[in-house]
């Protein structure tokens, strides 16, 4: 058959599309060709990453295992969002020195591993001091990306990885899944391929960016895409532009990432003698200590709501843990709002320098509801911002909304999929809904499962999914169910000593 003709055939049929279950000849019918392989995780980010760690220290051979990804390296989207995000290499990220994507073991954690390599005890004596007498000690982001490049060389991963968007995946016929992808542009000879698989995993991270209704709105309008930024978009031209002249930065937001853009715009007044103004909108305005009891309190004050990590320790092996485990429906949300809730550490460094700001008059920060943004004759921005004090109108030059990477998961094409074929449903968050092991509800097919883990599914029985411990957690709780299945065996004692000497020693895994 013809080339060309083999691009044509190869591609989704509306029989397929229709279909929620399909039979192996009605895939053959349309001309796509099958791979069989008995595992295939979605996505190859940090998620599929730990999974294919924890399985691979199992003994699982790698032609047991498919990552489909569009990216080059699991660390790829995660070290864009960082770098955007105004924290590059050198920067710390907000992470435990025990939560490590590369290490399964935890030990040693990335505090002992940096006082090692820099010959220095700082590091061991700051963890012993906190969270009282230091701020919690947090891992450099580069060294991040280096360990887990070093890991994804010692068990292969670059050789299970297939380059690809992935358009779907749909239950077939007799047990187990299809998934579809589509192959970069030439690399193939069908538009489409299909892997075959017993077991899915997804793990395709933040559906997408979540601009907030007027500033949507706005960039729409106007098709204004430079002074109005997400940022989580590469954005550095704002940054730049203030080097060369005085502006106005209104930032929007009381997260991680609001603090992160904070003091890089402030590091940047200090390092270049700027005389940058910054507004600051915060949707809710906290002026102190908060909670519903004395045993479950945050701290917070100058609008900001602070806690160390994004969720309470006891999330990921305490009583907190145990306690989820055991809800559903409304009393899972009521907890989830309990404890959740945007936050940011506590910095001493930026506290002082949003201290320096109030006192210089060139750092304002306020409570407010943000009802439009329109141009201004002089060609700035202003915002129709509505609060305590009535409305009133706020000028800026530029606009940084920290607000997050909250889309809904039906605007990602495979959760959509799945949502509409695959018999998933939401959680009571509106995520994917899993079980306590992570598989999807609803979309079991024959002896097989499909699983997922991270954001997607925050909502479930485990709250902290969306951290490297949690994707951990989440792993090691995929690997034991798929033990149980007959897919891999559980990691006793003996096997997780002797994996763990390789690993300190740098050696491959071991199979079998």
């Amino acid at each position: 058959m013809p080339e060309r003709e083999l691009r044509d055939r190869g591609d989704l049929t509306q029989a397929l599309l229709d279909n929620a279950i399909w039979p192996d000849g009605l895939v053959a019918e349309a001309g796509i060709p099958v791979y069989d392989v008995p595992l295939v995780t979605v996505g190859g980010g940090i998620g599929s990453f730990v999974l294919v760690d924890y399985l691979r220290i199992a003994g699982v051979p790698t032609a047991d295992i498919c990552v489909l990804s569009n990216i080059g390296s699991p660390w790829q989207t995660y070290e864009y969002l960082t770098r955007v995000s105004q924290i590059p290499g050198p920067e710390r990220i907000r992470s435990d020195s025990s939560s490590r994507p590369d290490n399964i073991w935890g030990f040693p954690s990335y505090a002992l591993s940096e006082a090692w390599r820099e010959r220095t005890l700082r590091p061991l004596v700051h963890v012993l001091g906190e969270p009282i007498f230091a701020d919690y000690w947090t891992p450099r982001v580069g060294d991040v990306f280096k360990s887990m490049a070093r890991e994804s060389a010692r068990i292969g991963y670059p050789t299970m990885l297939v380059k690809g968007v992935v358009r779907m995946v749909r239950r077939r016929a007799g047990g187990g899944y299809f998934t579809v992808l589509t192959p970069p542009g030439g690399t193939g000879p069908t538009k489409r391929v299909a892997y075959r698989s017993r077991f899915v995993h997804l793990a395709v991270g933040y559906p997408g960016l979540r601009f907030l209704p007027d500033l949507q709105e706005f960039r729409e309008k106007y098709g204004d895409f430079t002074r109005v930024v997400n940022a989580y978009e590469s954005h550095e031209h704002v940054y730049e532009a203030l080097r060369t002249r005085p502006g106005t930065v209104m930032v929007r937001g009381g997260g991680i990432v609001a603090s992160r853009v904070l003091q890089r715009l402030m590091d940047d007044r200090e390092r270049y003698g700027l005389q940058t103004k910054i507004v600051h909108i915060f949707r809710t305005f906290v002026t102190g200590s908060h909670g519903p009891h004395l045993w479950s309190r945050r701290k917070g004050g100058d609008g900001w709501a602070y806690q160390g990590f994004n969720y309470p320790k006891s999330v990921w092996g305490g009583q907190l843990k145990a306690k989820m485990r055991r809800l559903d429906g409304a009393e899972r949300v009521t907890e989830y709002k309990r404890m959740g809730g945007t936050n940011t550490p506590k910095r001493r460094r930026w506290q002082q320098q949003m201290r320096a700001g109030r006192e210089g008059g060139w750092y304002e920060a306020s409570q407010g509801l943000v009802e439009r943004v329109e141009p201004a004759a002089d060609g700035t921005l202003v915002s129709l911002v509505t609060g305590d004090a009535g409305t009133r109108k706020i000028g800026a030059d530029y606009i940084i909304d920290c607000t997050g990477l909250e889309a809904d998961i039906a605007e990602h094409r495979v959760l959509a999929d799945l949502l509409a074929h695959g018999g998933a449903g939401r959680n009571p968050l509106g995520r994917l809904e899993v079980e306590r092991h992570f598989e999807v509800k609803g979309t079991a097919s024959g002896d097989g499962a499909l699983y997922a883990t991270g954001a997607a599914t925050l909502g479930g029985y485990f709250p902290g999914v969306d951290t490297f411990l949690g994707l951990q957690i989440g792993a090691q709780e995929i690997a034991d169910d798929l033990a149980r299945r007959g897919f891999g065996r559980r990691i006793g004692p003996v096997r997780s000593t002797t994996q763990w000497v390789r690993w300190a020693l740098g050696r491959p895994v071991q199979e079998g």
